[in-house]
């Protein structure tokens, strides 16, 4: 018995002693890393406060970086498996550097690459960089680094991505399985709006990736299954493509680190680096540069078309609403609609008609933002070959321009422009000139703004490939077209989507995820306001597809594929699309928006167009919050759901062929949230879009939102502020039911801030 024991006692002990001598490590108090020491392979991530390991043990020898090279026949990949001599040195029990050498694949022999991963004291994360030397002579593609495979499968897992607003993507390894999409990849600065993405399951440690560039360098954020069915995270780094460098290393250091908690937890943490970076503290928002009526925009009307159906609409919105009602335009242009671009004037109602309209909405208070495309130029246009336009647009590496065709019905294609030439930039503010000076317009909407492009055309003054010249030069643009303006007024610049990169140049990012249903279906990725989570208050962001009716068709498209049910009311059976649409973007601090407004929708779609207004209403009452305040986690509370219609339906969407128009899917039927005013100050916003009451009961422990521990509790309504109880101890009970489809917002109030009749 004692020898079994013995023997038994003496296994894990060995085997524990077998892993010290393969690997080297790094610790804190926190986690735990190691490296092969034979080499460089990432072997051992471990959590130490949880006791808990975020990699499968490695089967094989994984690279944790890939340098790929453009060769005379092809890409050819370099990794460590490359090298003949891997030699690492700790220099402290924090710091690592790995170091090979000794290449086959290279055309320099002294070339050579250095890994360094450092840890910081009392924190979960790790800083990961990479250093090229002798590199003379290589064309480089990309740098991948880190690589990191080989994720441990955490159960119920959750994939959250800063994909503009966000999008998370349950049960992962197995929707890439299933749908047979086994990588996924989001250029920053672009699609990918933060340096942010995390794996977890909320009941154990999740994985954290981050970067901490704060000078918009191109990269892309990657995650994917390999061969084995192993999850992978990367990040693929891009040199400027010269030849002639000697050595890169990126001007920021990758953090792979571990958390406890979902994707709110990751935000905060993000939050606590994003918040003090030079574009939160330059954003338009909070220096106070984005115009009063911009902020002060208590809805959105987005109609395309002349001004007689665009702001006729809006100014009877305006007039039922008593709020501020402004304009999305799209469609007002001489020009096709996505690939006529940018030959916008005159509009196609005619300079004198369209400007005399644009004083009479502005006289009534409602300001239109026209659509101009921001880098797109349609290839069958005049002025394509009359301007030689091609000569500045953006090359791929192989000297192709990037052509892509989104007019499905003209069939015609569109050309990036690259944002680097200054032609054209002079192009696109000139443009802008006429839109604001001479048709008085209120602001620009720059269509696929929160983008970014690497050029490799060498006629261009920027560097080739990589680098961090299209924010840069996106600067510029704005700068030149605000120094253009000569009315009192500024005018109002917006882009579409968001964007970290572009919170100081921006006063407006449209959010159409919020209604991604309507174009991109139900299947799979969901969206979540991630960005919202970590900049609301140093962004405004506004708009939905949301709408009661089918959607236009240009009347300069190709007449034969015009629909015959355009701006039709869509069946009531999708009235609760539009309300799910609303609802959220009320909960998510965004600015609502009515797509295809029309004035027979205030009776045709009475209870709907009410709800909106109440929306709004409620909204403009409680602004500190919604516009100004920081998201913070809502109190736990279940709220039931129910299986909805759902409408795919688009300008494009669900409008040739076979496509799918009509799917189903359960949502909640109250949306909530929690925001903290700058004088701490907490309101909870709900907005039910149930026919039913709800008893509404949750407990708030006022130390969590570090509040006082006595105060009020008040409800916001379309009404006004009202008392709802006094609270002590800091313990703050709510008992409170939710009217069929009412809006409100609850506000904890520990100083009454805002005395009012109670």
């Amino acid at each position: 018995m004692v020898a079994l024991i013995s023997v038994f006692l003496s296994a894990p002990v060995s085997a524990h002693l077998s892993e010290q001598n393969q690997n080297v490590y790094i610790e804190n108090e926190k986690i735990r890393l190691g490296f092969d020491k034979k080499n460089g392979t990432f072997a051992v991530f471990e959590d130490l406060s949880y006791h808990q390991s975020l990699l499968e043990t490695p089967g094989k020898v994984e690279s944790p970086w890939q340098v790929n090279l453009q060769g005379p026949s092809g890409i050819v990949s370099v990794d460590m498996t490359s090298s003949s001599h891997f030699s690492f040195e700790k220099t402290d029990a924090s710091t690592l550097l790995l170091h090979w050498q000794y290449f086959h694949g290279v055309k320099n022999p002294d070339f050579e690459v250095t890994v360094s991963v450092r840890l910081e004291k009392d924190q979960s994360f790790s800083f990961w960089k990479i250093f090229l030397n002798s590199i003379k002579g290589e064309e480089i593609e990309k740098v991948i680094f880190p690589k990191i495979t080989g994720l441990k499968d955490l159960g119920e897992e959750n994939l959250a991505v800063a994909s503009w607003m966000g999008y998370l993507l349950k049960n992962p390894r197995s929707y890439f399985l299933n749908t047979n999409q086994k990588y996924f990849s989001w250029p920053y600065p672009g699609h990918m709006s933060m340096q942010l993405l995390t794996l977890y399951n909320p009941d154990k440690v999740g994985f954290y990736a981050s970067c901490n560039d704060t000078l918009s360098y191109r990269k892309n954020f990657a995650i994917s299954l390999d061969a084995s069915n192993n999850m992978v995270y990367q990040i693929d780094n891009f040199p400027e493509f010269d030849p002639s460098l000697t050595a890169y290393s990126p001007a920021y250091e990758a953090i792979v680190g571990s958390f406890k908690g979902d994707w709110i937890t990751a935000a905060e943490h993000y939050r606590q680096w994003a918040n003090i970076q030079g574009w939160s503290k330059r954003s338009r928002l909070k220096r106070g540069l984005v115009p009063s009526w911009a902020e002060q925009t208590a809805l959105w009307v987005w109609n395309r078309g002349k001004s007689q159906g665009v702001l006729s609409p809006a100014m009877d919105l305006k007039k039922r609403l008593g709020l501020p009602v402004n304009v999305l335009w799209h469609w007002w242009h001489g020009c096709s609609y996505d690939d006529g671009f940018p030959e916008y004037f005159p509009p196609r109602e005619g300079k004198a008609s369209f400007i005399k309209q644009v004083e009479v909405a502005r006289k009534q208070g409602v300001r239109p933002l026209l659509y101009m495309n921001q880098i797109q130029w349609g290839t069958s246009t005049e002025s394509w070959k009359k301007e030689n336009a091609f000569r500045y647009s953006v090359k791929d590496i192989n000297g192709k321009e990037i052509t892509t065709v989104y007019n499905i019905f003209s069939g015609k294609a569109m050309t990036t422009m690259c944002l680097g030439t200054s032609f054209w930039k002079n192009k696109y503010a000139s443009l802008a000139d006429s839109a604001i000076n001479n048709y008085h317009a209120a602001g620009i909407y720059m269509d696929q703004a929160c983008l970014s492009y690497m050029c490799f055309d060498s006629t261009h003054t920027h560097p080739l490939g990589g680098g961090n010249y299209w924010v840069r030069n996106f600067e510029k643009l704005t700068e030149q077209i605000r120094s253009q303006s000569k009315g009192e007024e500024k005018p109002v610049l917006s882009g579409e989507g968001v964007g970290e990169n572009w919170l100081p140049y921006l006063d407006l990012f449209l959010t159409l995820q919020v209604s991604k249903e309507r174009y991109a279906g139900i299947e799979g990725w969901e969206t979540i306001p991630l960005f919202q989570a970590v900049y609301h208050p140093y962004a405004i962001s506004y708009g939905s597809y949301s709408s009661l009716l089918t959607p236009p068709y240009d009347e300069l498209w190709p007449e034969k594929f015009a629909p015959t049910d355009t701006l039709q009311l869509l069946d009531k059976e999708f009235n609760e699309q539009f309300l799910m649409e609303q609802a959220r973007a009320f909960a998510w601090g965004i600015q609502p928006m009515i797509s295809n407004y029309k004035s027979f929708l205030a009776t045709e779609r009475e209870d709907e167009i009410n709800y909106l207004m109440k929306l709004a209403k409620v909204r403009a009452r409680g602004l500190k919050y919604l516009l100004h305040g920081e998201f913070v986690r809502a109190p736990e509370m279940q709220f039931p759901e129910k299986e909805l219609k759902i409408s795919k339906l688009s300008i494009y969407a669900g409008r040739e062929g076979k496509r799918v128009t009509e799917l189903q899917n359960k949502y909640p039927l109250i949306y909530s949230s929690a925001w903290k005013a700058d004088d701490g100050m907490v309101g909870i916003a709900l907005a039910s879009i149930s026919d039913e009451i709800f008893p509404l009961k949750f407990h708030v422990n006022a130390n969590t939102y570090g509040l006082p521990p006595s105060g009020k509790v008040f409800v916001i309504t379309e009404k006004g502020r009202k008392k709802l109880i006094s609270y002590r101890k800091g313990e703050i009970n709510i008992d409170f039911k939710l009217s069929p489809k009412s809006v409100c917002i609850i506000e904890l109030d520990p100083l009454n801030n805002n005395p009012e009749k109670e």
